[in-house]
């Protein structure tokens, strides 16, 4: 029995050897009442724990997994290699060269490395690296930064005016200071962008247009506001819009058009193609395109140079990329929430604008002004607005230029020429073109004033000291007064009502009359009887 006893533990001691200890021991003796070793549970001694267990086959898993996910990866590195990654596949030649010219002016980087590895290898494993701590700063970034309370954005109930065109869209508008009919002058102001008919001349006042005798009109772009949007708008649709609109609110004489900041486009414009109803232009911090092709190329590196980085790529998408634009403008203005104007649109600001900014009246107003453009909800008309504004115009403020013309072309049309024969006719814009300027806008860059002075040489440049984006246009009523005495001289109010014609009887003074001019009559055939008879009386005597 001895021996039994050696030879199975022998056997246990070899068997143990090969799968390993499973920390399960079973009694040496054998049971009869079971018919085996341990004769049945009460013959187990589990000496681990269950959670031990767990973690262990947990354990395994992972790195069973890790190793089939490594051959995966490695199974589809050889099926690209083989099948798409080739020298006559379509992707390598189309985008082959473009890699590998990017990857020789990125070699001076490889100098930094260690020189026992291989830069591919090292550059995938940064690159991993630095999209891993990307994410986890992003996904921190509430944890980092407090929380601040947000504002929503309200729906306000329609409050507009509106009018039909003649393609069937409304177009929403509203009026401030004096009626149709005592308007001395009038004036209708487009808005800038992410803005609406609301903002108009933010701040003026009601006694300040009654003094002057002013109608001003203000009205929401296309798709923006209460206005249906235009499925194909351009400039020149911009215009037609404004001239429908001056004619359906009763303005007959020429109207004044005033523009600030983004709205300037709209009144390029109207300059541009509804002359004859214009008389004249007021713009405040007037904007131009940034590709403009008459622009030098140190006034061009002037404006770009500063916009912040954020901006630039805005006009970069815009002109290149438009589509990505509403994936943008829903994390900002179209997010639903409120936020700082510096923020939504990618300004740089100076001191005097961002004291502005912290003002409780400007707050309110910005946030009215943006609730009233985003109320439709919809992109579209700002990308279409964003997309104007670096595109081509189809005209250049250069354009806006009075000169004289030769009417004709030929070879007969020169010989007239040369004897002074042929006749000229002025081109451009014949009206006034008043531009305000601040000097350290950082938003609208000096330099476009520049720009406007060499091309416009007739126009009027007020250049402005010390002043910003918004600090001359925005709640400043001393600004106001300015503007209105510089363009239209002494406040002489509203034109005076014509009397009504007095529509009482006057039969009474008819009969007066008649009598008056029958007696007259008399007298004259009195007169010629004595003249034609003058010894009649004599006679009948």
């Amino acid at each position: 029995m001895s021996e039994v006893n050696d030879s199975s533990a022998a056997w246990r001691e070899g068997t143990g050897s090969v799968v390993g200890d499973t920390e399960v021991r079973y009694n040496s003796r054998y049971s009869a009442a079971g018919g085996g070793y341990g004769g049945g549970p009460a013959g187990v001694e589990v000496k681990g724990k269950d959670g031990e267990n767990w973690k262990f086959h947990a354990l395994e898993f992972a790195k069973g997994f890790a190793e089939m996910s490594v051959e995966f990866g490695k199974g589809v590195r050889d099926v690209l290699k083989q099948s798409v990654i080739r020298e006559d596949s379509i992707l390598v030649r189309k985008v082959g060269p473009l890699c590998c010219n990017v990857c020789r002016r990125l070699s001076f980087l490889n100098e930094y490395l260690p020189e026992d590895r291989d830069p591919a290898h090292a550059w995938s494993v940064i690159f991993f690296v630095l999209f891993l701590a990307s994410a986890v700063l992003i996904a921190s970034n509430d944890n980092i930064y407090p929380t601040t309370s947000v504002k929503k954005v309200c729906v306000h109930p329609p409050s507009a005016s509106q009018i039909s065109l003649p393609d069937g869209r409304h177009l929403a508008y509203q009026q401030q200071g004096v009626p149709a009919e005592l308007a001395r002058f009038s004036m209708i102001a487009p808005h800038s962008f992410v803005s609406s008919r609301i903002a108009g001349i933010p701040g003026i006042k009601d006694s300040l247009l009654q003094e002057y005798g002013i109608r001003l009109v203000t009205y929401d772009l296309p798709g923006f506001g209460e206005s249906d949007p235009h499925p194909s708008r351009n400039l020149e649709s911009s215009a037609m819009d404004m001239l429908h609109l001056s004619y359906a609110v009763n303005v007959t004489d020429k109207f004044w058009v005033v523009g600030f900041s983004g709205g300037c486009m709209h009144a390029w414009a109207a300059l541009r193609y509804i002359p004859d109803r214009i008389a004249g232009a007021v713009m405040v911090a007037p904007m131009v395109s940034p590709y403009e092709p008459r622009m030098t190329k140190e006034e061009k590196s002037k404006m770009w140079k500063k916009w912040t980085t954020k901006k630039k790529n805005m006009y970069i998408l815009a002109r290149k990329f438009p589509r990505l634009l509403p994936y943008f403008y829903r994390r900002s203005f179209l997010s639903g929430v409120h936020g700082q104007i510096e923020t939504r649109l990618a300004l740089s600001l100076g001191i005097r604008d961002k004291a502005l900014l912290e003002h409780p009246l400007f707050e309110k107003s910005w946030q009215r002004d943006v609730e009233e453009s985003v109320r439709q909800k919809n992109a579209k008309p700002f990308v279409e607005e964003a997309v104007l504004q670096v595109s081509n115009w189809g005209f250049s403020p250069a354009d806006l230029k009075v000169q004289r013309t030769r009417t004709g072309k030929g070879i007969m049309h020169w010989i007239k020429s040369l004897f002074g024969q042929t006749d000229e006719i002025l081109t451009g814009f014949l009206g006034q073109i008043h531009v305000w300027q601040g000097m350290e806008d950082m938003v609208v860059p000096p330099s476009t004033s520049d720009f406007l002075q060499r091309v416009l040489p007739d126009a009027m440049v007020h250049r402005l000291l010390y002043e910003g984006h918004f600090t001359y246009f925005y709640f400043c009523d001393e600004c106001h007064r300015h503007i209105f005495s510089t363009v239209f001289g002494n406040p002489q109010g509203p034109l005076t009502p014509e009397p009504e014609p007095d529509q009482s009887p006057i039969q009474n003074d008819d009969v007066e009359m008649q009598d008056t001019i029958l007696g007259d009559v008399a007298t004259d055939e009195e007169n010629v009887s004595i003249v034609v008879n003058p010894d009649k009386e004599d006679y009948i005597d």
